[in-house]
């Protein structure tokens, strides 16, 4: 007998410490881990305004709580910051579709789109004194964009094509640049090159200050201007390990989102204070006003436009082979959020 009510002791200590560890374990999973750096990589441009309004008002940071810690990483140039997602280095970004999908294709999946940024925000402009009213004249002409492979290379490359044009490169007419957008609106005023597609605000200064001509606005350059030209991805490892931090971000970046859409104004000054501080020049108030009239802060990544960028990518080479995009868009998080927050989801 004594030995009975020994064991069946024993046993109802061991339930109890079973009991105990499987909730520990089941709140485990329920509650993000603390003291994690979320290191989130952006540009200092507007179409990355909700890095720029998110980041001076903190609304990122109040997100994560007072036990993780938002990281800011500066970039100038998207496979920079692919590198940089590669290494590890930082775990969210804002990027433009091109590097994304190269990023995608080329490390078979271990970034993601969780969510879009910006519409449109470029422009397609030619020199002083050069008008331009067929894109068949570009034939014979020098041509600039900020980087071969980004958005606006891809846009510029779909517009030859469309036309008949090809890159000298490539057998054609047309002498395809690669410059930084200030290099460019030198090269503008200076008449080194005959016209260069570039995103704002470096269309809408060139407008001032080189007194170029507009070529094609950007609701003209591509699907009505319902093309992305900012996104949010992710590195998939990073979500697998910390969904709840992933979510509190994306529950900002739609709230950021709202904020500049219902005070574009405040958003604005919000914007160039942030630009000034990192690249110590500001942007004159008429030329952000005209650059962000050409743009729109949206949640949106317009998938089938990266669709799109995805085939340009292919056809003109950047891409050697065409990736599996089943998995390039991870929207769940972001239709959970938007969902909550009472506001159309993305299909």
């Amino acid at each position: 007998m004594k030995n009975s009510k020994g064991f069946k002791f024993s046993m109802v200590i061991l339930a109890g410490v079973l009991l105990l560890v499987g909730l520990v374990g089941c709140s485990s999973k329920k509650t993000e881990d603390p003291n994690v750096n979320v290191r989130v990589g952006y540009f200092p441009n507007i179409t990355h305004s909700q890095a720029l309004v998110g980041r001076e008002l903190g609304s990122f940071q109040n997100a994560m709580g007072k036990k993780n810690k938002v990281v800011w990483k500066l970039f100038n140039a998207g496979p920079a910051e692919v590198e940089a997602l590669f290494a590890k280095a930082i775990d969210i970004a804002y990027i433009g579709p091109g590097p994304a999908i190269n990023g995608y294709a080329k490390s078979k999946g271990d970034i993601q789109i969780i969510a879009g940024a910006t519409d449109a925000g470029a422009i397609f402009v030619s020199r002083k004194g050069l008008v331009i009213k067929n894109l068949k004249e570009l034939s014979g002409k020098k041509v600039a964009v900020p980087q071969f492979g980004n958005t606006q290379d891809l846009t510029l490359r779909h517009l030859m094509s469309q036309n008949g044009l090809k890159d000298k490169t490539k057998g054609g007419t047309v002498e395809v640049r690669q410059a930084s957008n200030a290099d460019i609106l030198t090269l503008l005023q200076k008449g080194d090159i005959d016209a260069a597609l570039v995103p704002e605000p470096w269309g809408s200064r060139s407008i001032k200050e080189a007194k170029i001509n507009i070529i094609l606005d950007y609701k003209d350059l591509f699907k009505g201007g319902k093309y992305t030209t900012a996104v949010v991805v992710v590195r998939t490892e990073f979500l697998k390990q910390h969904p709840l931090i992933v979510e509190k971000f994306i529950k900002a970046h739609v709230d950021v989102t709202s904020y500049i859409n219902k005070n574009p104004e405040k958003a604005k000054e919000i914007v160039n204070k942030q630009i000034i501080g990192l690249t110590k020049k500001g942007i004159e108030k008429d030329v952000l006003n005209d650059a962000f009239n050409r743009l729109t802060i949206t949640n949106n990544p317009e998938k089938d436009s990266v669709f799109d960028f995805v085939n340009f990518s292919l056809k003109e080479g950047f891409l050697n082979l065409r990736p599996d995009t089943k998995a390039l868009f991870n929207l769940s998080i972001l239709n959970q959020v938007l969902k909550e927050k009472g506001q159309d989801q993305i299909k």
